[in-house]
């Protein structure tokens, strides 16, 4: 995946200075990968996650001086806006009558990524959100729940259940 250009400068004036550019554009650099491929897991839906990763960065570019920790921001607001995302979708096809279907899974480069994609598929957005999270990002428990708004004894079950539906899926096959 490549990383997109950085939102000019002049578009929120409210960052203030250099430095906070700087700074700005190191946090866009480091963290516009990883916050597509949780949105992009969490939604399924690639060009979605797109939109909300940079709508991320947009609202974290107007807050910029009262953001203390960037990346724990930017997880729980992509995180909540996949989210959101996923409901208005469910929302959405219920009311034109159709079934609400699991996310949208591109076709895997490989044989064993179609796999794991399939298995994915199977958990729900929190599950995956959650696997994600714990095993890319390698976050901590804490961490999590506080991405995920919910307790650390939640974040352990969800892990729980995504590995036992992961196991039984993978070990399936």
């Amino acid at each position: 995946m490549t990383t997109q250009p950085m939102p000019s400068a002049g578009s929120a004036g409210s960052a203030g200075g250099r430095g906070a550019d700087a700074g700005f554009a190191a946090v866009y650099a480091a963290h516009y990968d990883p916050m597509i491929r949780l949105a992009g897991l969490t939604t399924g839906d690639l060009a979605a996650a797109e939109d909300i990763v940079q709508d991320a960065f947009v609202a974290l570019y107007r807050r910029w001086p009262d953001v203390d920790e960037p990346a724990a921001w930017l997880r729980r607001v992509v995180a909540n806006r996949s989210t959101s995302w996923l409901r208005r979708r469910m929302v959405a096809r219920r009311h034109a009558g159709r079934h609400p279907a699991g996310p949208e899974v591109a076709p895997p480069p490989a044989a064993e990524d179609g796999a794991v994609r399939a298995a994915l598929a199977r958990l729900s957005a929190r599950q995956r959100a959650a696997v994600f999270l714990r095993f890319y990002l390698d976050l901590s428990e804490a961490e999590i729940a506080v991405t995920l708004a919910c307790r650390p004894g939640t974040v352990k079950s969800l892990l729980h259940r995504a590995l036992r539906v992961l196991r039984e899926v993978l070990d399936a096959d």
